[in-house]
């Protein structure tokens, strides 16, 4: 199948590109569910998958850069719908499932996955076309697509006709890949930390700079104000909140556990708290873009049913809008089926009828809320980074709470726990819907600036999707069954996968149906979150470029400062790049050198943490002694050392990659 454009075919869709994109899509899966439920995070698969796609159809005749494209988002849904083990788990934590049912589960990360698609096409032109949202990972993933594609006129529009453009990719790729293996056998160290108390009275913070090219390069990558707002936030959280609230409550143990505890048990609800109110703040001002953008899909449409689709540019030829809503209706049967079986079989059969067509109300409208928010927060700072967690934690709280209103008193006291497990389920459906739309709109920005056709990379991802669904409950299952989760009856807590983001979102779901709750965290938050918006408003209005974007100071008081950190150092090295390159000739060419090197940091590391993250999965079979650390040299006796020289070798890559790329950009 091709796409058609301007009078010509061309390469784009294509049954090939869809094989090796399905084929990527289960493996990066796999891996990713078994990473994110060990380590608290998933992998963006987008820019690996883009590379070895690359790889693969270079072989072939008639490749081009749009089926890598194509490829790239099909194989992008490993990466975010792989998001649902944030929530899933839950309901073995809290003792409701034994296991993943299969169609259950699959009809969770399917429907959901594909109302994520069809809420971002109405989103592309708010959000993508009509926005000055830098799209980290969207624009890297582009960037790696042109100069992987020689033969291409984006390619020949590079720096050199591709030439150092693509030596920069490969060379930040080998960099940043050599880097994390050595990081893997524990000779370099993987963070830079330290924690210490203040005063006397038992207060205490820290720091934790996580030694992640990935992380570093989507600093560069976000630029100067975003990475300044999410250090504004971790001083927020770590620098107050932190102490602060470990003097409200103390805890025993070592400095480090003190205060990680204090920032797991209390901070992220603040940081919750803040995000909340600057994901609404950000639902208002998309009002007046959304609905401009309704209505060019709307506009779009008639052109289409007038034969006329050809005088349309390509960035305009979505799924036509009809579509789209017949789609987002034909999904809500299988959730109505989904919410009523669910509450048949959990003992809440007498409110069937309410809790399907509530479930489904809810569904629908808070579905589409999220998908914004969670467009606009990868648009921001990258769908890596988006805090697809503290979006469950308040999808979760919203659920809990209507059900406490709605329906608690009218079940018996016994029935709470079947209340949490439907507030659990429900709130699984909303967050498979975000984390799709999450990627979605950094796989259409990538489309974007490399010529794609906006409708058939939906199509794509709706594949990926299905890929995915199917994937995901019999390794969720087989991970369970070897392992366990944290907190979930009868499991070995040394063996069990820690589960954090799920254990998380379970006991809120438990402590609003139960009444127990601390909101005072939350109004903490969101007033910190309102003072938030006046600033960056004042900003706007009298300042030239300066901002501070309240959705990402929310993001440095939520996130562990183990990913916040590094991000602010490559987004203050990423400026002073920039202002250094402005300085000298060949300023443009420079800066897209620094864009590029940047992309093959994110590649490197996002390509060798997956291989990695099969070596741990089935390390057992593979016959490593160290079954957490399977290429492991060195014993935790050498920790200090590998501060020193991981830290060292990080800042001497750092400083030799930049000379070099701005020597090259100087001589483009």
């Amino acid at each position: 199948m091709t796409a058609q454009t301007q009078g010509a075919k061309r390469t784009e869709f294509t049954l090939r590109g869809l094989v090796i994109g399905i084929v990527i899509t289960v493996v990066f899966t796999a891996a990713n569910v078994f990473f994110g439920l060990k380590a608290g995070l998933t992998f963006a698969t987008s820019i690996p998958a883009a590379v070895i796609s690359m790889a693969i159809l270079r072989a072939m005749k008639n490749s081009t850069m749009q089926e890598n494209n194509i490829v790239q988002t099909v194989a992008s849904a490993a990466g975010t719908l792989s998001s649902i083990i944030f929530v899933l788990p839950g309901l073995i934590i809290i003792g409701w499932w034994n296991g993943f049912p299969f169609w259950m589960s699959f009809g969770i990360c399917a429907t959901g996955g594909v109302l994520g698609v069809m809420y971002t096409i109405p989103l592309r032109r708010a959000l993508v076309t009509d926005s000055d949202l830098p799209y980290p990972e969207g624009v890297a993933c582009a960037e790696v697509l042109k100069v992987g594609s020689g033969s291409s006129q984006e390619a020949a529009e590079s720096v050199e006709s591709g030439g150092a453009g693509l030596k920069a990719v490969i060379t930040g790729a080998v960099v940043s890949a050599v880097f994390y293996v050595i990081v893997q056998t524990k000779v370099f160290a993987t963070a830079v930390s330290d924690y210490f108390r203040i005063g006397d009275r038992g207060a205490a913070t820290g720091f934790d700079f996580s030694l992640s090219f990935a992380l570093f390069a989507v600093g560069h990558l976000v630029g100067l104000w975003v990475g300044l707002a999410m250090l504004a936030g971790a001083i927020i959280g770590w620098g107050w909140a932190v102490p602060h609230f470990l003097l409200l409550h103390p805890e025993t143990g070592a400095v480090a556990e003190a205060a990680q505890a204090t920032w797991s048990h209390y901070v992220r609800f603040v940081g919750a708290g803040t995000i909340g109110v600057a994901a609404i703040w950000t639902l208002a001002k998309l009002v007046k873009p959304v609905v401009s953008g309704l209505a060019g899909a709307m506009a779009a449409s008639r052109v289409r049913k007038a034969g006329q689709l050809a005088t349309l540019p390509r960035t305009e030829h979505d799924i036509p809008i009809g579509v789209v809503g017949l789609v987002t209706l034909a999904c809500m049967v299988p959730v109505a089926w989904l919410l009523g079986h669910f509450a048949n079989i959990s003992g809440l059969g007498s409110h069937t009828a309410l809790l399907a067509i509530g479930g489904v109300l809810f569904v629908l409208i808070l579905s589409f809320l999220v998908s914004a928010v969670c467009g606009y927060m990868a648009g921001l700072i990258g769908s890596s980074n988006s805090p697809l967690s503290g979006i469950g934690i308040l999808v979760v709280i919203i659920a809990a709470l209507l059900l406490v209103l709605g329906v608690k008193a009218m079940m018996p006291a016994e029935a709470g726990k079947a209340l949490v497990a439907f507030a659990l389920f429900i709130t699984a459906i909303v967050f498979a819907v975000a984390s799709i739309a999450n990627n979605n709109l950094q796989d259409l920005k990538t489309g974007q600036l490399v010529d794609a056709t906006p409708s058939l990379q939906q199509w794509a991802l709706v594949i990926g999707v299905i890929a995915g669904a199917v994937v995901i409950p019999p390794v969720l299952d087989l991970l369970n069954q070897a392992y366990g989760f944290l907190g979930a009856p009868g499991v070995d807590p040394a063996r069990a996968l820690p589960a954090p983001q799920a254990g998380l979102i379970s006991a809120l779901a438990q402590g609003v149906i139960t009444g127990n709750i601390d909101w005072s965290l939350i109004t903490i938050g969101a007033a910190i979150g309102v003072v938030l918006i006046l600033v960056d408003e004042t900003l706007v209005r009298t300042a030239k470029s300066a901002r501070l974007p309240p959705l990402a100071v929310g993001l440095g008081i939520y996130l562990p400062t183990s990913t916040t950190l590094m991000v602010v150092v490559g987004a203050l090295v990423g400026a002073w790049f920039d202002r250094r390159a402005d300085r000298g000739p060949n300023a443009d060419a420079t800066k897209q050198l620094g864009v590029l090197l940047a992309s093959g940091l994110i590649v490197g590391e996002s390509l060798l943490g997956v291989i990695v993250a099969a070596l741990v999965a089935f390390s057992d079979k593979l016959g490593f002694a160290n079954r957490n650390a399977p290429l492991a040299l060195v014993g935790d006796g050498f920790a200090t050392p590998a501060i020193w020289i991981g830290g060292i070798a990080f800042v001497a890559c750092v400083v030799v990659l930049y000379r070099w790329i701005a020597r090259m950009g100087r001589g483009a």
